[in-house]
């Protein structure tokens, strides 16, 4: 899904904590975001997989399914290895976010309590990544095309 002016942008929200989901989505519903929720990493990859989001805020510290199991399901997977996932978490020691960052794949990391202005500046940050990186790709496969058709 490109990410455009016309259409909201999706994001799916997860947490085991319903004080955290509903201030997060409050937040970025009111920032003109359509938003799903997830309580725990099982539900979160159902949902995946009945509709793929834009971007995905996941917290680590979960029952069942923790945080780093569902980036790493997410990742395993072709057609939702590409989706930006943000940890949002109350770990905060560098060691956290470095592991998440370079040793499981998630795109950004911010800590709670979370501050709403830097939150949203993250999740703008990482959308306009993603649509990038989008962008890149469809010129590529268009060029690929143009050159397999020039032979």
């Amino acid at each position: 899904m490109a990410i455009t002016n016309e259409e909201k942008v999706h994001v799916l929200v997860v947490d085991d904590y319903a004080e955290n989901v509903e201030l997060l989505k409050e937040l970025l519903v009111t920032s003109g975001y359509e938003v799903t929720t997830a309580y725990d990493g099982d539900e979160a990859l159902k949902k995946v997989d009945k509709r793929k989001p834009d971007l995905i805020l996941l917290d680590i510290m979960m029952p069942k399914m923790d945080g780093y199991q569902v980036c790493e399901a997410l990742r395993n997977k072709d057609e939702t290895k590409e989706i930006p996932i943000i940890f949002v978490t109350a770990k905060t020691e560098v060691k956290d976010w470095t592991h998440a960052i370079f040793n499981v794949g998630v795109n950004s990391y911010i800590t709670k309590p979370i501050n709403p202005k830097k939150l949203l500046d993250k999740v703008k940050s990482v959308l306009k990544m993603k649509q990038s990186r989008d962008e890149l790709r469809k010129t590529r496969e268009k060029l690929s095309k143009t050159i397999g058709e020039g032979e």
